[in-house]
């Protein structure tokens, strides 16, 4: 590890988070998982005056939560961020080394998300060091790269009147990002030798059918109104397999389906498209049938841009980078969905750098600085 960082640096802050292994185990089995980091995290957190509890329903899989009490009447702000990375296998040098070079802290997580971490702590202790009237709510959750189970359960418990995600964003407000559903499709047949495919139903025929009925649906989702940030939604099959042998008629074809879907499409809105899709084919193809599942599904996140707390971040990012921030929307799903579905209103902002999940990546610290001071300003502003 790097030696301990100055309380309020924030770029120190992040070298000390980042040269700690924090790799998701559901992505990579056997990682090191949150542990470490949850610990480094909440002791820092007491330190600066916060009630910190962890919660863990997982074991091995804590996230911290953090509250700063305010002298009352005021509104609480939650600033949420990510421990978790992904893996480092194909990572180019040392993914836990925290270097910081040409104005850029380099090593796995230091932009998804750690520098916004980093941000969050300082951003948290100086503003709340001021007595405000609202709580400074501090959520820092495991799981996110994988199954949100962090803020699931951070959500069950905790509350606040609006909230910032901090997923990394370029210093540009994120006001809506497309939500996503995965499908299990199995098509069932009927084996036969395969010098009589006639007297079978080859599964796997019908799996081209479906794909040929999904190119329709995508044309009919890219000729509507492209939403004002987000574009189209999307579908496609991600992954398919069927059959048993060469000489074998498929009695079983499965697929895997991938919906992306615009705020307004509800899951249940884009399963009862997919099955009025496959409902067609079942009434038109002899022989046609399925069983469709449901495996995961996240709604699409939008903020109303006249929110108290997107008012707040929008002013103080004008003031700290002297022009308007660019309102962007994200074709990735984040934990701002969960957030918002919760009844918090809320929006993503984060710091600026490069290589997600990628072979090298980094964080421009002076992002994680500016958003450091616009985190404060918008914590003083929402909760006074």
């Amino acid at each position: 590890m790097t030696s301990a960082p100055n309380a309020f640096d924030p770029i120190g802050l992040l070298q000390q988070l980042a040269s700690i292994d924090s790799i998701n185990p559901d992505l990579v089995p056997g990682a090191a998982g949150e542990g470490e980091i949850a610990a480094w995290c909440a002791a820092w957190l007491r330190e600066q005056g916060f009630d910190v509890s962890v919660l863990e329903e997982r074991p091995g899989r804590p996230s911290v939560v953090a509250i700063r009490r305010g002298i009352g009447a005021g509104r609480s702000l939650m600033l949420n961020g990510h421990l978790d990375t992904v893996g480092v296998a194909s990572y180019d040098g040392d993914p836990f080394s925290g270097e910081l070079r040409d104005g850029r802290v380099f090593g796995r997580g230091t932009f998804d998300m750690k520098g916004g971490v980093a941000a969050i702590l300082v951003a948290a202790a100086r503003a709340s060091a001021r007595g405000l009237a609202g709580d400074v709510i501090v959520t820092l959750v495991a799981d996110e790269e994988f199954g949100s189970l962090g803020t699931e359960e951070v959500l069950r418990s905790v509350s606040a009147d609006a909230a910032v995600i901090v997923e990394p964003s370029g210093l540009e407000l994120t006001l809506a990002h497309r939500g996503f559903a995965w499908f299990e499709l199995e098509l069932r047949g009927v084996a036969a030798h395969g010098s009589q495919p006639e007297r079978g139903v080859d599964a796997i025929a019908h799996a081209g059918l479906v794909m040929r009925a999904l190119d329709d649906l995508r044309g009919r989702l890219s000729s509507g109104a492209p939403h004002p940030t987000l574009g189209h939604g999307t579908v496609r099959v991600s992954m398919i397999s069927g059959g048993e042998d060469a000489a074998t008629v498929a009695d079983t074809c499965t697929l895997t389906l991938e919906r992306r879907m615009l705020p307004g499409q509800s899951p249940e809105h884009v399963e009862a498209e997919l099955r009025s899709v496959l409902e067609h084919l079942s009434g038109t193809v002899p022989g046609f049938s399925y069983a469709l599942t449901c495996l995961v599904a996240r709604a699409a996140f939008e903020a109303d841009p006249g929110w108290p707390v997107v008012q707040a971040l929008a002013g103080n990012a004008a003031r700290v980078l002297g022009a308007e921030p660019v309102v962007r929307g994200e074709p990735f799903w984040t934990d701002a969905g969960l957030v918002l579905e919760a009844g918090i209103p809320c929006l993503v902002f984060g710091v600026d750098g490069g290589g997600a999940h990628a072979d090298v990546e980094w964080a421009e610290a002076a992002s994680v600085v500016a958003l450091t001071d616009i985190l404060e300003g918008t914590i003083v502003d929402f909760c006074r």
